[in-house]
């Protein structure tokens, strides 16, 4: 995954007009991140519990189609909303602590893919963007 690296695809070659999905390398950036983050969150025991039982496989192809839209990549999501999505972990007792977690997790899954720090600013950010509806405000 790298800052400057471009999709396959009519794209421009200039990373100040390409999307962050674009700037982050596309989809098999997007996938080879959230597979590398999910190992991260499911040894971190503020998140780990929180995905047991789930299919992981499934969780991590939900994930990616989210980042990707999220990011201004193209839109094949078909999961719930963020709220419906997460009320039955609110349940059990996810709070700013986990979204915190996530966040961190996320831009250290970065860091080691090397992504720039720009890139890794504006992915916490959109992660960010997204708490209140996550955590039902």
């Amino acid at each position: 995954m790298s800052g400057t690296q471009a999709t396959s695809g009519a794209t421009s070659g200039d990373p100040a007009v390409q999307s962050l999905y674009q700037r982050l390398g596309g989809a098999g950036a997007v996938d080879a991140a959230v597979e590398l983050f999910y190992r991260k969150v499911l040894r971190d025991p503020r998140t780990a519990r929180f995905f047991d039982g789930v299919d992981m496989d499934a969780q991590i192809a939900k994930q990616a189609a989210f980042l990707t839209v999220a990011f201004g990549g193209p839109n094949n999501y078909t999961g719930q909303d963020l709220r419906a999505a997460h009320a039955h972990l609110l349940d059990r007792g996810m709070g700013e602590e986990q979204v915190d977690a996530v966040i961190e997790l996320l831009g250290a899954t970065l860091v080691e893919l090397g992504v720039s720090p720009i890139d890794i600013a504006e992915v916490a950010a959109v992660a960010g963007s997204v708490r209140g509806d996550v955590l039902s405000r």
